[in-house]
């Protein structure tokens, strides 16, 4: 792995180099072994929080981590194309728009003890605006390449706050063309209510349950993009105990492992069947 600027990582892409890379500040890591059509993301993986804010902040890092989405990365660490944040959502939310990216209150909480210098926010907004400059880039490559291209945009869910029962995975897809994609979406969904995970954890996935993929990262790239389809998937986090802090290592790796075939197919199928309808 190298550390990387922004615009070193941006010049790699576009020279269809592969690379295994850290941005010069932290906040995010890419690798790609293989340009190929589909791109996995986990926005929410990082529990980074840099030492400027510990002070003001009035979250404890349980309290942070409860709200980030650990090991989403771990599921999806084969694949040959994987971007994944390492600040906390707490700093900046990659998944928010620029306006919304740094929280003044998090989950009904005041989140600063004395609101924070807009120096502060500045720093902030800026790793979350080089990060999309690299997400545009990428994105780019990958339809001027292949034509279209599909993005699993990996998320955990607290599952234990529902007071009713909920699925193991959730598809968001308020946000992307039903119409044309809608037959991918169902076979994405089917693919995941075949995973069979340990501890009598039930095989079950929905769309649209808990979640609406409302997020900015599905936002943007649809928006930017108009051969690129974002599967906002969520995984219930019954690959950790949300109170005690302890992570089940066996359902993470059997996530992993069953991913590692489920999401290739998918993308296969995905640009057999909307490749030939793509103008050149």
């Amino acid at each position: 792995m190298e550390k990387l600027s922004i615009s070193a990582i941006i010049d790699k892409i576009e020279a269809e180099e592969t690379f295994h890379s850290v941005s010069d500040d932290y906040s995010f890591t890419l690798k790609i072994d293989k340009y190929v059509p589909y791109v996995c993301g986990a926005v929410h993986d990082g529990h980074q929080f840099r030492k400027d804010l510990w002070d003001n902040c009035l979250h404890t890092a349980y309290e942070r981590w409860y709200e980030e989405d650990p090991e989403t990365k771990n599921m999806v660490i084969s694949h040959p194309i994987l971007i994944s944040g390492r600040d906390s959502r707490f700093e900046y939310d990659l998944n928010r728009d620029p306006e919304n990216a740094v929280f003044d209150t998090a989950w009904g909480k005041q989140l600063w003890k004395i609101p924070l210098p807009e120096a502060e926010k500045a720093k902030s907004l800026h790793k979350h605006a080089n990060f999309y400059k690299v997400v545009k880039a990428l994105i780019s490559k990958i339809e001027e390449k292949f034509g279209i291209c599909v993005v699993y945009d990996i998320h955990s869910y607290n599952w234990q706050r529902w007071d009713r029962e909920v699925p193991t995975w959730n598809l968001g897809t308020s946000n992307i063309d039903n119409n044309r994609f809608g037959e991918q979406v169902e076979s994405w969904r089917q693919m995941l209510a075949s995973i069979e995970l340990p501890n009598n954890i039930k095989q079950t996935a929905k769309v649209n349950d808990t979640f609406q993929g409302n997020g900015y990262f599905l936002k943007f790239i649809t928006n930017t993009f108009e051969n690129t389809l974002v599967l906002a998937t969520e995984i219930a986090k019954v690959y950790c105990d949300e109170y005690k802090q302890v992570i089940y290592p066996e359902v993470v790796a059997a996530v992993e492992q069953q991913l590692k075939t489920l999401i290739p197919k998918h993308a296969e199928e995905f640009y057999r069947s909307l490749k030939p309808n793509v103008p050149n």
